[in-house]
């Protein structure tokens, strides 16, 4: 009798120290600078709103991320560690979720480690888990729902609470910013159209044939539709006791068409402003601090591992290549999330635009990355894979003073990182 065929083994607990290694990493002078910087000056006004319910400010965006930020000060002070710490959670959260979400899409170890690997060095995910900004609070729930779908479709039988756990994740990940729309719709689209294309007589009631066997049209709609829109509208409830300057505050739709008039408005140029095609070849950064404060100079550059968000791009290339030679599902996930992600920003009406737009697509852009190593060592290439691992994480370690606030010698140390003019 032959031999049965060799399972991987679920990389589970080393998912979890990669992410346990990431919030140490963000724990050093996570209370630097002990003023706000950036556009925290902007969300830990709304975060304390939240706690009093006066007056709502910060209307342009959905209100969960501010609620979550009002959280942690609530448990932790109105101080530094009770302004970020809630970041470093769902940055930790994004991380785990990102090699689950791989394990689960790629059925390897490798993947899911690499994926761990290229996430954690990209600079974009680092910054953001450090800093109170809405941002990181999306990406947590968006590769929580990712996570959860891919687990849904390798293993149908916990569909069901996967399916449930995503649809919460996907209403409170539009619910902390609008940037996530795009993402959010994909998973009941996709099983839209796989049910369609299957042609079955009764697709809405059919239970057969993929993405998940046993769970027909309409239930997949209750949990990728109609749950995510209830979570997102139930996260309004401040603005039942909150003074808003619209008047009405129990007119959701009132309230959104002010949201939508405010991320339209043409405000004066900004010094960091940049287009989609800039983030692409990751030629202009961000400094969200650079100056004399706690007794030194001090920087924080937001841009991306240049390992990472260059071969990255033609991992994604590759990925392109065997979703369509192949049918490699797990590599046209990758392709079909980094287009939604990128292509909001091809088509959105809003007249500045900043690199941190580029965070999701990033993600996704480090997870192909991970699959293509994980295939080159499979090939048995070893010198690639190796300066390419290597090449990131000594990169971050470079990069650790700038991304951390640690103390510079010079206020001309910038140039150490500053390598270009867009840089600068």
């Amino acid at each position: 009798m032959s031999e049965p065929p060799a399972q991987a083994r679920d990389p589970f607990l080393w998912n979890c120290a990669i992410a346990l290694a990431f919030v140490a990493a963000c724990a050093v002078r996570l209370t630097v600078p002990s003023t706000p910087y950036f556009d925290e000056v902007h969300y830990l006004p709304a975060a304390r709103a939240v706690l009093d319910l006066g007056f709502a400010t910060n209307l342009e965006h959905p209100p969960l991320a501010k609620q979550i930020m009002a959280l942690g000060i609530m448990l932790f002070g109105d101080e530094p560690l009770g302004w970020r710490l809630m970041s470093v959670v769902f940055g930790a959260l994004a991380l785990f979720a990102s090699m689950r979400a791989m394990w689960f899409a790629s059925g390897t170890r490798a993947a899911s480690l690499l994926t761990g690997l290229f996430v954690s060095t990209n600079f974009l995910l680092f910054v953001h888990a450090r800093i109170a900004m809405l941002d990181v609070f999306m990406v947590g729930f968006i590769m929580l729902a990712l996570w959860m779908c891919a687990g849904a479709v390798r293993e149908n039988e916990t569909a069901r609470w996967r399916l449930a756990i995503a649809g919460v994740a996907l209403g409170c990940a539009m619910a902390s910013k609008w940037n996530a729309i795009p993402l959010a719709v994909l998973p009941g689209l996709t099983f839209l159209g796989a049910r369609l294309y299957a042609g079955r007589r009764r697709p809405v009631r059919s239970v057969r044939g993929w993405p998940i066997g046993g769970m027909s049209l309409w239930e997949a709609a209750i949990w990728l539709g109609a749950l995510p829109l209830a979570v997102y509208a139930l996260t309004f409830w401040p603005f039942l006791y909150w003074q808003v300057p619209s008047g009405n505050p129990e007119g959701l739709v009132d309230l959104h068409r002010r949201m939508l008039a405010l991320q339209t408005q043409v405000p004066e140029p900004h010094n960091y402003m940049s287009q989609w095609w800039d983030w692409v070849i990751n030629s202009r950064a961000i400094w969200y601090l650079y100056e004399d404060i706690d007794g030194a100079q001090r920087g924080v550059m937001l841009i991306g591992n240049p390992v990472t968000m260059w071969f990255g791009l033609i991992a994604l290339g590759w990925c392109a290549w065997v979703a369509w030679k192949q049918q490699r599902w797990d590599a046209a996930a990758l392709v079909v999330l980094y287009l939604a992600s990128i292509g909001l920003w091809l088509i959105a009406p809003k007249a500045v635009q900043f690199y941190f737009h580029y965070f999701l697509a990033a993600m996704v852009l480090s997870a192909a990355l991970a699959l293509a190593v994980e295939r080159l060592w499979q090939r048995g290439e070893r010198v690639v894979p190796w300066v390419l691992c290597l090449g990131s994480l000594g990169f971050f370690l470079y990069w650790f003073p700038i991304l951390t606030a640690a103390p510079l010698d010079d206020p001309q140390d910038f140039l150490k990182w500053a390598w270009t003019t867009g840089w600068r």
